[in-house]
């Protein structure tokens, strides 16, 4: 596997090494040891799995408290993967990083805690799937607007298909700072 860290530091991007052959291919999707190796967690407590259609835009999602991590990856379609840094005092606060994931791409992106994390289907379904480092909190829940314009994230769909809670995001600046992650600088 080749991890790459990306622009903002802490979040990864993990190419799996996949096996193919004319039956279809093989790759091993998380390793504790390999992956603890690389400096991701090793404790996950949650698996996701969403179905969505082309355009749906699912995020900026994040927990404050109960910040999570995540792995995420497509086991069918196409997404346009964002990760937004939300620590208060990080050196790359408000500042995002994308990614296209697919199921033909086998790429895993991490996302650390403190992340606000969405994506955009690019394809006609896309099978989204997730392990998470700490449970799903509904009422520390909190959703940035997808497209704030203070972020400038440059997604690759001009309309998306909104939930109406992502359609009622909030932008960056007007988030109650308690409800805002902090930076801890490493040691």
């Amino acid at each position: 596997m080749i991890v790459t860290q990306t622009s903002l530091p802490g979040v990864l991007r993990i190419d799996p090494v996949v096996h193919r052959d004319p039956r279809g291919f093989f790759l091993e999707s998380w390793h504790h040891d390999r992956y603890r190796e690389a400096g991701l967690p090793d404790r996950f407590v949650q698996d996701n799995l969403s179905c969505s259609r082309r355009g749906v835009l699912r995020g900026l999602h994040y927990q404050e408290p109960y910040p999570q991590g995540r792995l995420i990856w497509v086991t069918r379609g196409e997404v346009f993967d964002v990760a937004v840094d939300l620590r208060v005092g990080s050196p790359t606060f408000g500042r995002w990083v994308g990614h296209t994931v697919s199921a033909t791409n086998a790429r895993q992106i991490f996302v650390p805690p403190g992340f606000a994390h969405g994506f955009v289907v690019l394809s006609a379904v896309a099978l989204f799937a997730y392990k998470c480092t700490e449970y799903y909190h509904a009422e520390a829940e909190a959703t940035v607007l997808w497209n704030d314009p203070d972020l400038g994230i440059e997604w690759p769909v001009a309309a998306p298909r909104l939930s109406d809670k992502d359609g009622a995001g909030v932008r960056v600046r007007d988030l109650p700072p308690d409800r805002l992650p902090r930076f801890t600088p490493a040691p």
